[in-house]
């Protein structure tokens, strides 16, 4: 990147643990996966194979085998676990998974019934062996949860051994921390960060809009997620400011600036 060409802010750099870009690989073949690294490596941190794909996928050793040769960490879709877990198959997964050379899990119960306490027991386990990501929030988006509770289970599941708490969205970023248009719960998001660190949490957020939204509000190291391929690059110009929706506004400052320590 042309460092001194512009003011810029700052960005943390790789391996990062603040301004995290979570990409949701839908079915990336492995010259996919290489088509990616080159045109935005440096701003990809951890992909999600989403939902089940990697059961049914033609090409999952290679594909992992490459992005583990780009330093990319990759972590199943939760939905795969909730699975698991409602047909007694858990550790089974967990040994496919060890097999695979995989060193992250997602825990959610946005699918199944799950009651909190066992899941925070089955974080608390899995943190020991794996970096956990545990999400919180329904696929459903006529189920509304008041913000006193997103609080209550996002700060259980951090102290629990989750590495970071994924605020739920789905793929088309309608449920959960949004409205069914799309809109962000804006209210909600300002109670979830005055409780918890947002460097702690992963904002899914698979439309453009919601990402200016998130990055505006939060600044430009804000941690997003469910972010499809396509958009790695362009999200990263959002977040520097080199596109009309961020350039020139007011930047929110939420999170702490890291990017000259990081470099």
């Amino acid at each position: 990147m042309a460092v001194d060409l512009l003011d810029l802010p700052g960005r943390t750099a790789k391996p990062r643990e603040v301004g995290l870009t979570h990409i949701l690989d839908r079915g990336l073949s492995v010259s996919g996966v290489d088509s990616l690294i080159e045109v935005a490596g440096d701003y990809v941190d951890i992909v999600k194979l989403g939902w089940g794909t990697s059961v049914v996928t033609g090409n999952l050793e290679g594909k992992l085998a490459r992005y583990r040769e780009h330093g990319v960490p990759v972590v199943l879709g939760g939905t795969l676990t909730e699975l698991a877990m409602a047909q007694n198959r858990l550790e089974e997964l967990l040994a496919w998974m060890s097999r695979l050379g995989l060193e992250h899990v997602e825990v959610s119960d946005g699918t199944i019934t799950l009651p909190h306490p066992q899941k925070l027991e089955l974080i608390d386990r899995l943190a020991r062996d794996f970096t956990v990501l545990s999400e919180v929030g329904s696929k459903d988006d006529t189920k509304i949860m008041a913000p006193y509770r997103w609080v209550e289970l996002i700060q259980a599941e951090l102290e629990a051994g989750a590495w970071k708490v994924i605020t739920e969205a789905r793929e088309s970023g309608t449920s959960g921390i949004y409205r069914h248009d799309g809109e962000v719960r804006m209210g909600l998001i300002d109670e979830i960060v005055h409780a918890v660190p947002p460097e702690k949490l992963l904002f899914e957020a698979p439309q453009k809009d919601q990402q200016v939204w998130f990055i505006r509000r939060l600044g430009a190291n804000v941690n997003l997620g469910n972010v499809v391929p396509e958009d790695a690059l362009s999200l990263e110009t959002m977040r520097l400011g080199l596109r009309a929706d961020t350039a020139l506004g007011e930047v929110g400052s939420g999170l702490q600036d890291e990017g000259e320590a990081s470099g």
